[in-house]
């Protein structure tokens, strides 16, 4: 594992090893994950995710405390995984990493609580698990829309993408901050220190 530019979120790029019969790798194990991140992975749900070619899910997050982690990796066909720092006070707010997940490389990407996180599908039935550290409670989502021109994520110009109507209403990253929608980083640093202690 190695950590992404945005603090808090890093990639797995696992061994895959191949033989006659197929393939096999390892996508978590504990033990490295607790070394790299200095964390332990609270495993309270788990969620698999089927969409069609340009399907585009978030920017979501989960109020912090207890927010919600997420190791994220692609099993079926192609994804662009992207995380957003909009932890308020943060000195990376407003930035974002983008990566690819697919079924040939086999990467997962973990994101800590407080970080925005969205998807885009770039194949038909492009399947995604994820492993989250609490379980999903719609009166703690928060959403930032995906195509908000100031925080600028650079999406593929060839795919259209399709919104729910939750996320094509959801305010943009300005918006979001000035209701005080948004995790503060503070809040989330004190966070992260209690679940390294657990």
């Amino acid at each position: 594992m190695q950590p992404l530019k945005i603090e808090g979120a890093w990639i797995d790029d696992p061994k895959i090893h191949i033989d006659d019969r197929g393939g096999l790798h390892e996508w978590f194990r504990e033990e490295e994950f607790h070394a790299v991140t200095g964390r332990r992975l609270r495993l309270s749900q788990a969620n698999c995710s089927v969409s069609r070619r340009g399907t585009l899910r978030g920017i979501h997050v989960a109020d912090v405390p207890p927010g919600q982690a997420k190791y994220v990796k692609c099993v079926r066909g192609a994804m662009l995984d992207v995380i957003v720092d909009i932890r308020v006070g943060s000195p990376g707010f407003g930035r974002w990493e983008m990566v690819r997940l697919d079924d040939e490389d086999h990467r997962g990407v973990f994101l800590s609580e407080g970080l925005g996180h969205g998807l885009l599908a770039l194949t038909d039935d492009a399947t995604v698990i994820y492993l989250c550290s609490e379980g999903y409670n719609p009166t703690r989502e928060r959403g930032i829309h995906p195509l908000d021109p100031e925080l600028g994520i650079t999406w593929p110009a060839d795919i259209e993408p399709l919104l729910s109507p939750k996320d094509a209403a959801a305010p943009t990253l300005a918006e979001a901050r000035a209701a005080g929608l948004l995790p503060s980083y503070e809040e989330c640093l004190a966070f992260y220190a209690s679940q390294a202690r657990g």
